[in-house]
């Protein structure tokens, strides 16, 4: 876990595009808030893997919802099963369960079906708010850092060389 701290945080210094560190902790918190063993994530996991993201932030992203998504559960339940129960929602759940494909999805689960809504709504907000953090620290933040003689200090040290040293092959696919 260590290791992927430290190549995300390598990644939030360099000069890897805050868009693909944004897309990737997006990623990361729609497969870390849903379930697991979802057809919705073989096709997250797909697009980290195709579109060039970090793989070392959408890691840390999928750890922390994955930790948090417990605390959250029963709000997704309870989101789920008002969605299911909906009277006029269920002519449309009866159809979509009647076909292959929409059964290997899952919705029938109040869980995936909450979860899954929660994420998608906060994949946008999520996304745009992350972008934000990210430039903004790196013009400010990380400009400011780098000019104090502590930081100074820092970089002439053996563990700084020794962070600086750690392997960056597989952060980006």
């Amino acid at each position: 876990m260590l290791d992927i701290i430290i190549k995300f945080l390598k990644a939030l210094n360099s000069e890897t595009d805050p868009g693909q560190i944004s897309f990737a902790l997006t990623m990361g918190m729609i497969m870390g808030l849903t379930p697991l063993m979802s057809l919705h994530n073989v096709i997250v996991l797909f697009l980290v893997l195709v579109i060039r993201t970090n793989v070392s932030s959408f890691l840390t992203s999928l750890t922390l919802f994955s930790g948090g998504a417990y605390v959250f559960d029963t709000a997704f339940i309870q989101l789920g099963e008002f969605l299911l129960a909906k009277p006029e929602m269920i002519e449309l759940w009866t159809s979509l369960y009647s076909s292959d494909f929409w059964r290997l999805t899952h919705f029938n689960n109040t869980l995936t079906l909450g979860s899954l809504v929660v994420a998608l709504l906060l994949a946008v907000p999520l996304y745009f708010a992350s972008l934000f953090i990210i430039i903004n620290y790196r013009e400010h933040i990380m400009a400011w850092v780098k000019k104090t003689k502590i930081a100074e200090i820092v970089r002439a040290s053996k563990i700084y060389k020794l962070f600086m040293s750690h392997d960056l092959r597989g952060i980006t696919s």
